[in-house]
């Protein structure tokens, strides 16, 4: 029999290898079974499988984020948003921008809120014959499905959570820089290098978001010999690679719109976006149930730059994960815990109308119905990740 020592030098050879360049992983996993129900350039819509029939009317749409891998909403097992809201009984759908290159450079916010999510809304409605659609989104897959839900008020969607979704980005420290290079050089020239390369590339994606976080990049060889003996926690390492590791790019009109209207001019948090010379987008004019959802130990999307979505979109409501990284919003070890049961929540608070139909019956809950108190309520869970 071989010594407790053998045993786990062989065990820490085998995990070394796997987690190295040349291995296949710890994990290997390749994601919840899903149907492509429809698959354009940069509008895969697929539909997640169910083992038993789904227990509630509505559908849910998952919104990524741009240049964020769809990994996010199923990173690995119990680490998949996908998989909870399939054991809450939600059908459950995604729609994919896929891979953004140098040709895609003049796809811009509109792309998003006039095409790519409308289609993916009317799509999964008409699919439930006629169902009103529960948008689940994560960072700016909010901010894109906002702004959709301002722009086209008669499209089916029966609310909006939107996850880590910044609005005030003055309250947002990661974004600074990028203001203050704007007031003093300009938009044109702080602008000049992504119009040059038609955007973001993906390498420059992936090594601005782990220089988010440098701490863990510095510690990263260190931490897994120290659990090198430790499969789960190899696992969830890998998983969090493996996302980065996936990102796209930002296409360029997109970029320079964020850039320009969101980092510099901070126009969501007056509630007015201008996309172009000829267009204003008001989010007064949403018209349906929003919640928002933050963490103050969100680095990226910080709870005040969250909340402020309150003071901007009628009836919306704030509701606090402290303890949660961005990405562990919705994909975090303590997800499950901490922010899914606030979706949860927010879910089944109409409960289903009947025959989960779109428009809702006279006498339904909508916002004219609504409590107007709720437009400023916050209900902080400050348990830790």
């Amino acid at each position: 029999m071989p010594s407790p020592t053998l045993t786990s030098l062989a065990t820490a050879a085998r995990n070394a290898w796997a987690i190295s360049p040349l291995g296949d992983g710890i994990e290997g996993y390749d994601g919840l079974p899903a149907e492509v129900v429809a698959d354009a350039p940069h509008r895969r819509l697929v539909r997640y499988r169910r083992t038993t029939p789904a227990t509630t009317a509505r559908p849910v749409l998952l919104v990524p984020p741009l240049a964020v891998s769809t990994r996010c909403y199923d990173l690995r097992p119990g680490q998949s948003l996908v998989a909870h809201l399939l054991e809450r009984g939600h059908d459950t759908w995604l729609v994919d921008y896929g891979d953004i290159t140098f040709a895609d450079r003049g796809m811009g916010f509109e792309d998003w809120i006039d095409d790519i999510i409308p289609g993916a809304v009317r799509t999964v409605s008409e699919a439930h014959g006629g169902a009103g659609v529960d948008i689940v989104a994560w960072s700016l897959g909010g901010t894109m499905s906002l702004l959709m839900a301002a722009s086209h008020p008669d499209l089916p969607v029966s609310s909006i959570t939107a996850f880590g979704t910044p609005i005030d980005y003055s309250k947002n420290p990661a974004v600074q820089g990028f203001a203050l290079a704007d007031k003093y050089l300009g938009t044109w020239l702080t602008t000049l290098p992504t119009a040059a390369m038609g955007g973001v590339p993906r390498h420059l994606v992936r090594t601005s978001y782990r220089a988010m976080a440098p701490k863990r990049e510095l510690t990263k060889a260190l931490y897994l010999a120290r659990n090198i003996l430790d499969p789960e926690t190899l696992g969830r390492t890998e998983a969090v690679d493996d996302f980065i590791s996936a990102m796209p790019g930002y296409p360029g009109r997109a970029y320079n719109q964020m850039h320009s209207r969101l980092f510099a001019r901070n126009e969501l948090a007056t509630g007015r976006v201008q996309l172009s010379r000829h267009r204003t987008v008001d989010l007064a004019n949403v018209d349906t149930r929003v919640l928002f959802v933050g963490s103050r130990t969100d680095n990226i999307g910080p709870a005040a730059c969250v909340r402020a979505g309150v003071d901007v979109v009628p009836g919306a409501r704030y509701r606090a994960a402290d303890g949660l990284s961005h990405l562990g919003l919705v994909a975090g070890v303590r997800a499950s815990e901490i922010s899914w049961p606030l979706l949860d929540e927010f879910l089944a608070e109409e409960g289903d109308q009947p025959d989960g139909q779109w428009p809702w019956p006279a006498g339904a809950s909508t916002r004219a119905g609504r409590n107007s108190a709720s437009t400023s309520t916050t209900a902080p869970m400050n348990a830790p990740a």
